[in-house]
């Protein structure tokens, strides 16, 4: 299932249909008194064709704004959504010009606040959501289930018990926990890092490193991409800059996804993927029979260099971190879209994460997912997002 999970405690009123229906709706609100003030949020998930209720969250989410509230209520919704009716068309209504102007990709995302919560929002999103503005009079559900949840919290009786109100440091989609925020360490440098789509080497799990055939993105890639290209499109006036490894995959990437973001793409030598010397073009089960020595010091030692004459994992580490500095100092503040490849992705992880080398050994990417990572003036760093795909389903067990 894709996105975060969601709290069983704030589920309410959750009826499950005997057969699944061909089109949704969410009707999503949030509100605050005081703004920022005591603040929720409520979503109801509805059959398209019968305006049956399938499923309904509200919550209080501690001191907010109208906006954040209105966005937390988007993504209750789409939780809802992919738990539900993953397999529906969905179209989102509610009475925020704001969230459906932004989430349409029409208006720019100016406030700090919001950007999180959007790009959350984009991730549980399925391909081909469609956002509709309606009139405050016609959102009534929502308005009223995240109303009857603020005077729960407040002690207040209402006609149904709703979800009592949740400590902030115990929210499950806690803004400050959805992205690191610490307001005292200053704006961050963040790395959309984009993994290129599929090749035929990727398909055929082949070695594909520097120097070797450089092969294109087939079929499948260039439509992963573009699906990747239209969930960012929302974000385009957030990304300052677009920048790629120089092999083929992924400055085809780049430019399909540039194309789509209206930016320009400029080469970064040091995303390029490691080089696997006389490996390269080879699957695995190739050179073991080929190469068995050589795999066997290869997996055992982090010194060895593939193929050869390829790059060792410390060498490329290095590499990589110098990289990263390079795009941390030339872009201060800003956000990078980086189309690279899955060694230099886990490289930076682990970096930001502080784990050993060795943490390389245990993650996994597929073709054209996106990670993000975010490293402060003071060198700390936030993992935001790891391995993300806008329609998980598709992409399952590849």
């Amino acid at each position: 299932m894709r996105g975060v999970q969601p709290d069983p405690g704030a589920h309410v009123g959750v009826r499950d249909l005997m057969a699944g229906p061909r089109s949704v709706v969410i009707e999503a609100d949030g509100g605050s008194r005081g703004n920022p003030g005591d603040a929720a949020y409520g979503a109801v998930l509805m059959d398209a064709e019968s305006g049956d209720v399938i499923a309904e969250r509200a919550e209080c989410i501690g001191v907010a704004t109208n906006n954040v509230a209105e966005y937390r209520g988007l993504i209750a919704g789409l939780e809802l959504y992919n738990e539900h009716t993953p397999d529906a068309d969905l179209e989102v209504r509610m009475d925020s010009k704001l969230v459906v102007e932004q989430m349409s990709g029409r208006w720019k995302i100016k406030h700090p606040d919001m950007r999180p919560l959007a790009m959350a929002a984009n991730r549980l999103a399925p391909f081909g959501t469609t956002y509709t503005w309606i009139p405050r009079e016609k959102n009534k559900y929502a308005d009223r289930i995240l109303n009857e949840a603020l005077d729960h919290a407040a002690g207040r009786p209402s006609k149904r018990t709703r979800a009592a109100q949740v400590p902030v440091e115990e929210q499950p989609v806690s803004q400050a926990r959805l992205v690191g925020w610490n307001k005292d360490l200053g704006s961050p440098t963040t790395l959309i890092l984009v993994r290129h789509g599929a090749t035929d080497h990727t398909t055929e799990k082949r070695f594909s490193g520097s120097g070797g055939d450089d092969p294109g993105l087939n079929a499948d890639g260039r439509a992963q991409v573009r699906a990747v290209a239209d969930w960012l499109a929302p974000l385009a006036d957030e990304i300052d800059a677009v920048v790629a490894s120089p092999l083929r995959r992924t400055r085809e990437t780049a430019e399909i996804i540039a194309a789509r973001l209206e930016h320009d793409v400029t080469t970064e030598e040091g995303l390029a993927e490691a080089a696997f010397g006389t490996w390269d073009g080879l699957t695995f089960q190739e050179v073991q029979q080929a190469y068995p020595d050589d795999l066997d010091a290869w997996l055992g030692s982090l010194d060895v260099a593939p193929g050869g004459h390829g790059e060792s994992f410390k060498a490329i580490d290095g590499r990589v971190r110098r990289t990263r500095d390079r795009l941390l100092s030339g872009y201060p503040g800003q956000a990078v879209l980086a189309v690279t490849h899955v060694t230099p992705i886990k490289l930076l992880v682990r970096m930001a994460l502080g784990a050993p080398l060795e943490a390389v050994y245990r993650m996994e990417l597929a073709p054209a997912s996106v990670t993000v990572i975010s490293w402060f003036e003071d060198g700390t760093a936030s993992l935001r997002m790891f391995n993300a795909r806008p329609m998980e389903s598709a992409f399952i067990g590849r």
